[in-house]
This record gives structure tokens, sequence and C-alpha cells, in this order.
């Protein structure tokens, strides 16, 4: 489309900017707090939080605490919250059986959020690393992370998380194949109206290190994740992803990290259409904190600034540990 354009002064472009109302009116995009998903970090424990050094103002909660969060949620209208375990180092091992429990931290959190507060749709996160004695997101054998028996054990975690109440499934591990292999096994055993988020281009970043804190993976971690997340050099390949996990069932995808990641944003959402997500990942969180901290920034308009841009990258919603505190902002 070329934009038409009568010459100044017949034209004056900033008469849609004098005053609040008018810029309203000519507002390209808006931000809700329908378009959050909170992402909300669990642990054992009863009545305890647990702050996260690296994330100030963010917590690992107890369950308990977990469903004060997701009455919170729903109060300020964010109709999703996403669940990240802290797993006791006692239940890691090298093939992850804890992933698939049923009275795993994760599943029971699910089954409390979704008693407690029906009315919210509770995401989890299908991957190893909260698991796995290595930090990985898939099984480790003899130095490679191997992809077709993680695809097994995911669709085993999958499964358990489908059965204890989780509306959406997060996909983050970027295993070849395992979008199909879980919709599958939904379709077979009666989980067909369970939704995929799929992390569809899941990029190999810096960005994650204060999450690695937060579920108590970075000690564990051996090597690197290069093998299987996406070199931050690449757009063509990010397409190539999201293609094969819509076709495999994907309902949804999702770009990760956010900010750094808004061109991958653009065109996914311009090439297929589809539900599009991005998360606004801890490194982005911290960042913006610190600077706001140190009084360098508006922190809040800053925070609101920053969620803007994912709305006019095409996003249909941010998963932002944020979320609370901008819905508070728009709720006013």
């Amino acid at each position: 489309m070329t934009p038409i354009v009568a010459p100044t002064p017949l034209s004056r472009l900033r008469r849609l900017r004098r005053t609040p109302q008018l810029r309203a009116l000519a507002q390209e995009n808006t931000l809700s707090p329908a378009d959050m998903i909170w992402p909300v970090f669990v642990m054992d424990g009863d009545d305890h939080a647990e702050p996260i050094p690296s994330m100030p103002g963010v917590q690992r909660l107890s369950i308990d605490r977990a469903v004060v969060a997701a009455k919170e949620a729903a109060s300020l209208s964010i109709p999703v919250i996403c669940l990240f375990p802290y797993t006791d180092s006692s239940v890691k091992a090298e093939f992850c059986e804890e992933a698939w429990n049923p009275d795993n931290l994760s599943n029971r959190a699910t089954r409390a959020i979704k008693d407690a507060v029906p009315g919210i749709a509770v995401m989890t996160d299908v991957a190893l690393d909260p698991y796995n004695a290595n930090g990985h997101d898939g099984i480790v054998r003899d130095g490679v992370i191997v992809n077709d028996e993680t695809v097994e054990a995911l669709t085993r975690m999958a499964l358990a998380q489908a059965e204890a109440g989780a509306d959406i499934l997060g996909p983050s591990d970027m295993m070849d194949g395992r979008i199909g292999a879980i919709r599958t096994a939904l379709e077979e055993n009666g989980y067909q109206d369970t939704a995929i988020l799929s992390y569809a281009a899941k990029y190999a970043s810096s960005f994650y290190g204060p999450f690695r804190d937060a579920v108590g993976a970075s000690g564990a971690l051996t090597g690197d994740k290069k093998t299987y997340q996406m070199n931050p050099a690449n757009s063509d390949e990010a397409l190539r992803l999201v293609a094969r996990d819509l076709s495999e069932g994907a309902d949804m995808v999702m770009v990760k990290p956010g900010l750094p990641y808004l061109d991958i944003c653009r065109r996914v959402k311009d090439e297929f259409g589809a539900p599009t997500y991005a998360y606004q990942v801890s490194g982005e969180y911290a960042m913006i904190r610190a600077a706001g901290q140190q009084g360098w920034i508006n922190e809040d308009a800053v925070m609101m600034e920053s969620l803007m841009a994912f709305k006019r990258a095409g996003c249909d919603g941010v998963l932002s540990y944020f979320a609370p505190r901008v819905a508070k902002i728009l709720n006013e």
C-alpha cells in the first residue's frame, strides 16, 4: 500500500497529535490486560515466597501463593498464567523421569489453580531442563542432546500436564518433530481440546540467564544449547520452523526472545497470519528493571513502550513478568 499524503500545508500530520483525544483516535495499536500471559515460578513449601535476585520484583511461589497469584491475575483480567517449576535437585536425573510424574510440582500447581480459579487459563512448559541433571531441554547421551528419545519423553510429559488440567501446552525444547508427536498423543488420549503454543522460533540467546537462575537450571547446565536452539543470525530458518510446527498441529506460535527479534515476529505474522506471541524474557525484564532502579529511565514508560512494540510488530500477545504491573496501569 502506497500512502497518499497531500503536500504541506494541506496535510499537516501534527494535527492528529495535538491533543490526547486526537492521538487516541488515530492510534493504530492498543495494549490491554487481555494481551498478557504472566509467567509464574512455583516451588515446594507452604505459604512461602522466595525472591529471585537477578529478577527484581519476581519471586518463586509455593503452590498456595501461586493460587493467590492466579486470583490476582483473574481480578486484573489477565487471561493466562504460565507455570515454571523450581525443582529440587533430588528429583533431577539423567532421564528426567520426574517430568511426567502426575504429582510433580508443575502438575500439582496446575490442579490447585484450576480448582481455585477455574476462570483462568493455565499454560505449562514442556521441556526437560527443570528435571534434567545436565540442565538441558533434552536427554543427553555421550554429550549429545538426543532428539527422538527426548520427543518420547516430552510426549509423556505433555500428556501428564494435559491430564492435570493444563489449557495450553508450551513446548519450548526445540526438538524436531515434537509438535506432531504431542498433538497425535493428545488426540489419541482424549485431549483434543488442549491447545499447543509452540516455541517455534526460540533462539540460543544470552538473554535467558536470569530465567535459568529462577528455575535452578544454570548451575546444572553443561555446555550450551546451540545444537537445538536457533542461531541468532538466522531469519529465514524461523519461517521454516513456524511452517513446520503449524503443519504438525500447533495452534499458536511464539518467538523468543522478544524485543531483539521483533523483525521475526513481523515476518511470522505477515507470512502465516496465525496467532503469534513473543516472550519478553528474563534478561529483557532485568535490564529495564535495573535501569529504572538506577533512575536512568522512566521505568513505567519504558515498560509500556516495550510492550507496545510487540503489538506493533504483529504479536497477538506477550509473555511478560511485567504482566500484573501493566494490567494495573491499564485498568486504571
